[in-house]
């Protein structure tokens, strides 16, 4: 897994947190100092918090479970979208669509309205409709694109949930904690630690350190995967295996039970011959 300097954490400016009179008390313990009003993040603890987090989604992500990455704030969204779609991870970056995960069927029936027009659009169904009826498919389609698009292969809930700003994605926080999906986010100074299972203090508004720890975190998944990719080839490799050595042992059996019928036959010819 990749680890990550304190330096390369202080040149992207994770350690800014936000004005003091805007703190959670909660944050206290993750605060270092306090400099012209600003609350400074302690990134010895967030390089300590990284590497508990890493651990964890790389298990999730070996496991085989897809990890839900969520961040529709301006600075984010971009960040988010690249790195998930590296590691082959599903992401919410446009708003976040209520019931996501407590209405899960329904989106999923979305998704497939999707996939519908698709496939209206290869057989030739879609030429069939006039041009009115094209148009409002068309728009629908790109509707659905930008808000699901990038959650298609998501076809049962996620293993967990990764949020970029835990104030903005309330509402996303609420419904995995309904159905005890563990969350993942990265927490500023003014947002309260208790909402998430594992917490990274971060500047969760500058582009650079979003960037910064998006990019350890997706290493961390794609090691996983990579993980899991060796350990299915390896079983592939002893199951093919296992069929031929089992052909040996019938192989085996069979020139022994040959043997045995062998000296049966042996056996009272030589005691005939005797008497």
């Amino acid at each position: 897994m990749e680890k990550v300097e304190v330096k390369e954490l202080l040149d992207a400016g994770v350690h800014f947190g936000h004005l003091t009179r805007k703190w959670d008390p909660n944050m206290a313990p993750y605060i270092y100092m306090e400099r012209n009003g600003i609350h400074i993040i302690n990134l010895y603890k967030t390089q300590a918090k990284i590497e508990e987090t890493s651990e964890a989604l790389h298990k999730i992500a070996a496991s085989g479970k897809k990890i839900l990455f969520v961040a529709t704030k301006k600075q984010a969204k971009d960040i988010v979208a690249e790195k998930a779609g590296a590691v082959n991870m599903p992401y919410i970056t446009e708003r976040w669509p209520g019931g996501m995960l407590t209405n899960f069927v329904t989106i999923r029936k979305a998704v497939k309205k999707m996939a519908m027009i698709d496939r209206m659009k290869k057989d030739g169904t879609f030429n069939s409709l006039s041009k009115k009826e094209r148009l409002q498919v068309d728009r629908q389609r790109a509707k659905l694109e930008k808000n699901l698009g990038s959650i298609s292969d998501m076809t049962r809930l996620p293993g967990a949930l990764f949020v970029v700003d835990i104030k903005r994605e309330h509402i996303a926080i609420k419904e995995a904690q309904k159905l005890n999906i563990p969350i993942f986010a990265m927490v500023d100074t003014n947002s309260d630690p208790r909402e998430v299972d594992y917490l990274i203090p971060a500047n969760d508004d500058a582009s650079k350190s979003i960037n910064c720890i998006m990019s350890v975190v997706t290493s961390a998944v794609a090691d996983g995967l990579a993980e899991r990719k060796s350990d299915k080839a390896e079983k592939d490799a002893k199951s093919e295996k296992s069929p031929a050595a089992k052909k040996e042992v019938k192989a085996d059996t069979k020139v022994k039970a040959k043997a045995e019928k062998k000296t049966e036959v042996v056996a009272p010819v030589a005691a005939n011959e005797e008497e």
